[in-house]
């Protein structure tokens, strides 16, 4: 069987299911051309491959393919696999997610309501995959697996799958019990919470600098925008419960003291899911490197979130965030803040920290007030 076209994604030896049946076909590009390809069917899928097969494979041919029709096949069998790395099997299921959101976020395809529900539903899938992978994991190995992977061009995308990585690890902290499908939706929420933002110009949303106030208040619009899509564009999605996606869409950017936008709401008004976004959101923001900020350490994030503890951020889902970052020594060297209009869609040169309210240099004066930290630094240590 021959295919002609770019409609093929390239799958890591390692990477291919043994001993079991395969359900995906792989192919190989067998042009020797670089201008051309012309992908050839090596093997059929709902075959059982065995090592001695894949071994040989590995002699003959340089590279294989599998064709992106399968590629939500090709994902829910990376749980088989038990001798391959999850930083491997993550930054497949990475780029996978990279690849749906693209469709969405690209100018080269019109968006529809087919295209929408189709994207939903791979994202989806590609969630599902993630939960399998790290659905054990606590923050600190979700940080450190998230700094393993490969980073692309447009930090949206990485921003999203991390944030969405953040939600799993702490949705499951803070509820034990949840089903699977709980979870998936706390990472798929995660995942599209930015969705709104495909109506706004990329210019916007990737400048390097301080946004002008107009500039923010476009950005702003993003949660009622990602609302409206969801809304009037009606999905097919078996399995999403939209009604939490749309509430963890709009209300990511409320702040638990009800200062946040777009309708400022306070407290348990705010969906659990859209307050663990915004936990999730906050730190991603912070402790992963941009192109235009230097980022900060655990330590110093957990210190700088604590002060907008309920302001920003819901107390109770923060102490149980912290509980989540194993063998972290709190020293409260970071005395400085954030300010409470600090959002994390603000691009910034550097992060705008003060000092807190009451700080005086040591030798000097008082230092600032007992935080939030120091009582969550006593239970944590315990």
């Amino acid at each position: 069987m021959t295919m002609m076209g770019n409609n093929f994604f390239s799958v890591s030896f390692d990477l291919i299911v043994i001993d079991r049946l395969v359900p995906y076909d792989l192919y190989v590009n067998s042009s020797a051309s670089e201008e051309k390809e012309r992908f050839v069917r090596i093997y059929p899928k709902n075959e059982t491959l065995t090592l001695e097969d894949l071994k040989n494979f590995k002699k003959k041919y340089h590279q294989l393919y599998v064709h992106e029709r399968q590629r939500d096949d090709y994902l829910k069998s990376l749980i088989h696999l038990k001798t391959a790395s999850d930083i491997l099997k993550t930054d497949v299921i990475k780029d996978s997610a990279i690849h749906y959101l693209d469709k969405l976020f690209s100018d080269e395809k019109e968006f529809t309501t087919e295209l929408l529900s189709e994207t939903i539903n791979e994202c989806k899938i590609a969630v599902e995959s993630m939960v399998d992978v790290i659905k054990d994991y606590d923050v600190s190995k979700v940080q450190g697996l998230i700094a393993s992977l490969s980073f692309h061009d447009f930090y949206t995308y990485d921003h999203s799958i991390n944030v969405s990585m953040y939600c799993i690890s702490l949705y499951t902290a803070a509820k034990p019990e949840a089903s699977k499908e709980e979870i998936v939706m706390a990472g798929l929420g995660g995942l599209l919470h930015d969705i709104g933002k495909i109506r706004i110009s990329t210019d916007i949303i990737n400048k390097p600098e301080k946004l002008t106030e107009e500039e923010f208040t476009i950005i702003k619009d993003h949660p009622g925008y990602g609302l409206e899509l969801l809304t009037d564009n009606p999905c097919d999605c078996k399995g999403v419960d939209f009604g939490i996606i749309k509430r963890i869409v709009h209300e990511h950017h409320e702040n638990f003291n009800g200062t946040g936008y777009p309708k400022k709401l306070a407290g348990a008004d705010i969906h659990l899911l859209a307050r663990v976004t915004a936990i999730a959101d906050f730190f991603d923001a912070i402790t992963t490197k941009r192109s235009y900020h230097d980022v900060l350490s655990t330590e110093d994030a957990i210190a700088v979130m604590s002060k907008a503890v309920g302001k920003k951020i819901d107390p109770q889902l923060f102490d149980i965030f912290t509980k989540s970052v194993k063998q972290l020594v709190l020293t409260g060297k970071m005395h400085k803040e954030l300010p409470e209009e600090f959002d994390p869609c603000q691009p910034q040169n550097v992060l705008p920290f003060r000092n807190p309210k009451g700080f005086k240099v040591e030798g000097f004066g008082t230092q600032d007030k007992p935080t939030a930290l120091g009582k969550i630094k006593k239970r944590v240590m315990k």
